[in-house]
C-alpha cells in the first residue's frame, strides 16, 4: 500500500512542510520545516531571517521562491540535505508525528501535488518525490534512534 500526503488538515497532513510542527535547530527556532528549507536558500544573508520569521509557511515559500532575491550558489548541491535535516528535527522533537511516521511501517510515502515533479510524484505520478523518499529515509533512521 502507499501513503498519499498533500494537504495539512488531512490524515497524513503532518508529512507536508506545511505542518505546524516547529523546532530548534542550528541554535534557531523555525516554525515549519518549510520555513527552514525555504531560509537555508539564503542562508548567512538577511533574507534567511525574513523568511524565518515568516507569518506562514505559504509566506516562507513564497520569499523562498522570489528569484529576484540571490539564491546561493550550492542550492543544487545542498538542498536534499537540507530539507532531510528539517524533516529530522521535525519528527525527533514531536512524539505525537514521530508515531505516525514510525506507523507507517515499510510502505511508501508519497507527496502528491500535481505541480512539483522534483519534491512530489507530479500529476502524472513521474515525479522524483524526493519528499516522499526523505520522510522514509528519516522514518529509518528514527527506528534505528529508538
Amino acid at each position: 500500500m502507499t501513503i498519499y500526503f498533500y494537504k495539512i488538515n488531512e490524515t497524513y497532513g503532518c508529512f507536508s512542510n506545511f505542518s505546524k510542527h516547529g523546532f530548534m535547530l542550528d541554535n534557531k527556532y523555525w516554525a515549519t520545516s518549510e520555513h527552514y528549507f525555504q531560509a537555508y536558500k539564503f542562508k548567512g544573508t538577511i533574507h534567511e531571517e525574513l523568511v524565518r520569521n515568516a507569518k506562514s509557511p505559504m509566506d516562507a515559500a513564497n520569499i523562498g521562491r522570489d528569484r529576484s532575491l540571490p539564491l546561493r550558489s550550492d542550492w543544487d548541491l545542498v538542498k536534499d540535505d537540507v530539507m532531510r535535516k528539517a524533516v529530522h528535527a521535525k519528527f525527533s522533537v514531536h512524539e505525537d508525528i514521530k508515531e505516525i511516521l514510525i506507523s507507517t511501517g515499510d510502505q511508501e510515502i508519497v507527496e502528491k501535488t500535481t505541480k512539483d515533479y522534483y519534491w512530489g510524484c507530479g500529476s502524472d505520478g513521474t515525479g522524483k518525490n524526493m519528499l516522499g523518499k526523505i520522510l522514509m529515509e528519516v522514518r529509518d533512521k528514527i527506528l534505528t534512534e529508538i
